[in-house]
């Protein structure tokens, strides 16, 4: 899924995030939407969990 410039993808039960404009910010979260690893500051990541969790639904497995 692509969402205001970030794609998200599934990998296992994990999902990746990529700043589609700056390819160097990534983060990874658990199934629980803990963060596994991130190159991105504190506001970016919440933008990214805000984006994710107003659209899960329409990520395909």
């Amino acid at each position: 899924m692509i969402m205001n410039g970030y794609a998200f993808t599934r990998d296992g039960e994990n999902i990746k995030d990529l700043n589609l404009k700056r390819p160097e910010m990534a983060l990874v979260l658990n199934n629980v939407g803990e963060i596994l690893v991130t190159t991105m500051c504190d506001i970016e990541i919440q933008i990214v969990r805000d984006y994710l969790n107003n659209n899960i639904e329409f990520m395909e497995d």
